[in-house]
């Protein structure tokens, strides 16, 4: 099955055209791909809707705009934060993991918590505290009445 997997994804990304235009201010990949019941979040930054960079204010206030950042995305989708069922995150500073834990937990409520892992970087882009990419259950909403398994 990885064979297939593998095959399919070669495949994909030789019959993927090739631009030569000159770059622009659009990121060179989606925020979301749907494979599925699973949707793929692209991983976000504490950037501002509007396109003008990065919210100031450091982690927390990075941390608050790439959560809301998702919950849009999600939302787009029909989706909200009860149904990611994974996340990971990844920090400038691993010694203000705490610091971000206080703004993440915020956003589930009553939710589930999705599995997680987090771990300190060297480097994210735009020079951010905090980089967040989120996987989320579409079948197993629990807008719908199902809850995600244990």
């Amino acid at each position: 099955m990885r064979a297939i997997h593998t095959l399919l994804l070669v495949t994909a990304v030789l019959a993927a055209p090739i631009s030569t235009a000159a770059a622009t201010t659009s990121p060179p990949f989606r925020e979301a791909v749907r494979a599925g019941d699973i949707l793929f979040l692209s991983g976000q930054l504490g950037t501002a809707p509007d396109g003008s960079g990065l919210v100031p204010g450091g982690l927390p206030a990075e941390a608050r705009q790439a959560m809301g950042n998702i919950g849009a995305i999600l939302a787009r989708h029909g989706l909200g934060f009860g149904d990611l069922v994974k996340c990971v995150v990844m920090l400038a500073d691993i010694s203000r993991w705490s610091e971000f834990n206080a703004v993440y937990l915020a956003y589930f409520g009553e939710a589930p918590l999705p599995a997680r892992s987090a771990f300190g970087t060297n480097g994210l882009a735009l020079g951010a505290a905090v980089e967040i990419e989120c996987t989320a259950q579409i079948s197993a909403s629990p807008k719908n009445g199902t809850t995600h398994e244990e």
